[in-house]
C-alpha cells in the first residue's frame, strides 16, 4: 500500500510545480551582449564602422608585440581571461543575464587598441559557438565591450598613475568603472535603438538600466578584485615582462 506524501513533500512538490510554472512565463530577456538581429541594419552599420579606426590601430599594436615573444604569453592570457570570465553569464531577478567582461585587464596592459582586438575576437567567438551575441550587432557589442569600457578602464588607470594613487586602488577602480562603462553603453545604443514612447532615449536607458543593475553592480567589483589578484601574480612571477609592455617603471621591476 502506498504511502501518503506527508505535509512537507507536498509542500516541496507545490513549490516544484510553482517554480516550473514561473519558467514557463515567457519574458522578455536582455543580455550584455546585443543579440542578433535586435538592432535595425543602420544601427548595426554605424556601429562597426566607428571600431575600424581602433580596431586597425590595434592590429598595428599587436604586430608590434607580437616580435617580442616575451609578451605572447601575457597577451595570451589577456585573450583567455576576457573569453572565460565574458562567457560567464549570471542569470537576473529582471530577466536579463549580466557577465564580468575582463577587456579592463588588457587595456591596462596592453593599451585600448590592443585590448579592442581581443575584445573582437572574444565577441565573435561568442557569437559563433556560444550564440551570445550575433553577427550584425558585432559592431555595436565591441564598441561597448572592446573599446568604450577598456578606454574608461585605461583613462583611470593612467589618471591614478598621474595623481599617485595605489596602484592596487587604481586597478580596482579602472576594472570596475570600466565595467560599469560597458553596460551603461550597451544600455544607450538599445534605447537609442527603442526610445520610449514617453521621455525618449533617456527614459529608455534608465529602463534598460535598471535591468542590468541588480546584477551588474557587484559583478563589477568582483571584475575588479579579480584584476589585482591577477596582476598580483604576475608583478610576483612576470616582472620583466610588464616592466618590457611598459606596465612597471624599471625600477619597479628591478626591486
Amino acid at each position: 500500500m502506498k504511502q501518503p506524501f506527508t505535509r512537507g513533500e507536498k509542500r516541496l512538490v507545490s513549490l516544484c510545480g510553482m517554480l516550473g510554472a514561473a519558467y514557463c512565463v515567457p519574458q522578455a530577456a536582455s543580455a550584455m551582449h546585443i543579440m542578433e538581429g535586435y538592432l535595425p541594419p543602420s544601427f548595426c552599420i554605424a556601429w562597426g564602422a566607428l571600431c575600424l579606426p581602433v580596431l586597425a590601430a590595434g592590429v598595428i599594436r599587436l604586430r608590434k608585440l607580437g616580435r617580442k615573444r616575451t609578451t605572447l604569453i601575457l597577451l595570451a592570457m589577456s585573450g583567455a581571461f576576457v573569453f572565460v570570465i565574458s562567457s560567464l553569464k549570471i542569470p537576473s531577478v529582471t530577466g536579463s543575464c549580466s557577465h564580468m567582461t575582463g577587456t579592463g585587464l588588457a587595456a591596462v596592459l596592453f593599451g585600448v587598441p590592443a585590448a579592442s582586438v581581443l575584445g573582437v575576437i572574444v565577441l565573435l567567438f561568442q557569437a559563433l559557438l556560444l550564440a551570445h551575441g550575433g553577427l550584425t550587432t558585432l559592431g555595436a557589442n565591441a564598441f561597448s565591450m572592446a573599446i568604450a569600457g577598456p578606454l574608461v578602464s585605461w583613462g583611470l588607470f593612467t589618471l591614478g598613475k598621474k595623481l599617485r594613487v595605489r596602484r592596487n586602488m587604481a586597478l580596482f577602480l579602472a576594472a570596475a568603472l570600466g565595467d560599469l562603462a560597458t553596460y551603461c553603453v550597451t544600455s544607450l545604443q538599445l534605447a537609442a535603438a527603442y526610445p520610449a514612447a514617453e521621455g525618449g532615449i533617456g527614459a529608455s536607458t534608465l529602463a534598460f538600466l535598471g535591468v542590468f543593475a541588480p546584477t551588474q553592480l557587484p559583478l563589477a567589483v568582483l571584475e575588479g578584485i579579480l584584476t589585482v589578484m591577477i596582476v598580483a601574480g604576475l608583478e610576483s612571477y612576470a616582472r620583466p615582462e610588464l616592466q618590457e609592455i611598459g606596465y612597471l617603471e624599471r625600477e619597479e621591476a628591478d626591486q
